[in-house]
């Protein structure tokens, strides 16, 4: 009976150290401070984008906003290039680093870094893996096919991207939420796929007013 009890604690502690390997604590550290480069310059550039705070943001640099706006720009690039390389490095070694490798918050550091690269078309079918997988929010991967959608000129799906381009009506630019399949229910989609606000309030949040545009309707 004893070794039979013996027996069923070393299974035990077996299962339990197989399961704490696959927790990888300094690569969650690593991602942490991908994340931290991620948004090094991104807080700025919005300020520097959004009209009531651009002056006030550049005027210490003693330089306009636009060439503010070039200077952080550049900055940032260099960074996401760098995060880019590393996050295709793990991406080979371990496939999508979700909440079973480095923890809930840092789940979505590799998504932040593709998101803003010029990878997605690379590495879309492995963020939808992964949150299929419950690795990484569903949200998320809503998010990036939105903006995948958008970069082929193809209607999004949930409402998550807005842009700036000429529409035919004005023939000016302006700030407006990418035409938008099926509008009239996005938000059902939106709140199956995890999103907690509708596209109108999502709108509201980005500082643009939403309207449903087609296709045929931008520049």
């Amino acid at each position: 009976m004893m070794k039979y009890l013996i027996g069923i604690m070393i299974c035990f502690i077996g299962i339990a150290a197989f399961a704490q390997s696959k927790y990888n604590p300094t690569l969650k550290r690593q991602l942490d401070s991908v994340m931290v480069l991620d948004q090094k310059y991104r807080d700025t550039l919005t300020l520097l984008m959004t009209p009531d705070k651009a002056n006030a943001t550049a005027k210490p640099m003693g330089i306009n906003i636009g060439a503010a706006i070039n200077h952080y720009w550049k900055l940032q690039k260099a960074i996401d290039s760098t995060n880019t390389l590393f996050v295709e490095a793990i991406f080979k070694r371990y496939g999508y680093p979700g909440k079973t490798l480095v923890g809930d918050s840092t789940s979505e550091a590799a998504w932040y870094v593709i998101q803003h690269s010029k990878k997605i078309d690379d590495y879309l079918p492995l963020i939808k893996k992964a949150a299929e997988a419950r690795e990484l929010p569903f949200k998320l991967y809503a998010m990036m096919l939105d903006r995948y959608l958008m970069n082929k000129n193809q209607e999004q799906i949930y409402g998550t991207q807005a842009t700036m381009r000429k529409l035919k009506a004005s023939g000016k630019s302006e700030w407006f939420i990418w035409p938008i399949k099926d509008a009239e229910t996005v938000n059902q989609r939106r709140k199956d796929a995890g999103f907690p606000d509708t596209v109108e309030a999502n709108a509201k949040r980005l500082g643009v007013e939403y309207k449903v545009l087609k296709l045929s309707e931008v520049i």
